[in-house]
């Protein structure tokens, strides 16, 4: 699974912009509803436990701040097919991960899309 070729494709597709950092790390600003863009990094990463390379797209959300509703963001991960938030380096951010062994070219597509919105 070569994920940046799969990220360009998108790219291509939806007219988002591409830019590859090094073979394991790539960013995708999409278009996304409200004539906003949002950007997406890719990063493929082994995981220690079980040995496995994986597949983590990210998209910061805002800066963490008291008055966010945690729980509410917590009841709207389950109308999410592959996302989760996560709080990183102090920033609230949506992550999808996935196995990079068995996954299709459309399901990364469908998870890029859905941490972009």
């Amino acid at each position: 699974m070569d994920l940046s070729a799969i990220m360009k494709k998108y790219a291509a597709e939806t007219g988002a912009q591409y830019t590859q950092y090094d073979p394991l790390q790539s960013i995708i600003i999409a278009p996304v509803p409200g004539g906003r863009f949002q950007t997406v990094m890719g990063v493929i990463t082994e995981n220690e436990l079980y040995k496995r390379k994986l597949i983590s797209l990210s998209s910061k959300v805002c800066a963490v701040k008291p008055d966010i509703d945690y729980k509410m963001l917590l009841d709207q991960t389950a109308f999410f097919n592959y996302c989760r938030f996560v709080i990183r380096d102090n920033y609230l951010q949506v992550e999808a991960v996935a196995s990079l062994i068995g996954i299709s070219e459309e399901t990364v597509k469908e998870m890029v899309q859905e941490v972009a919105n």
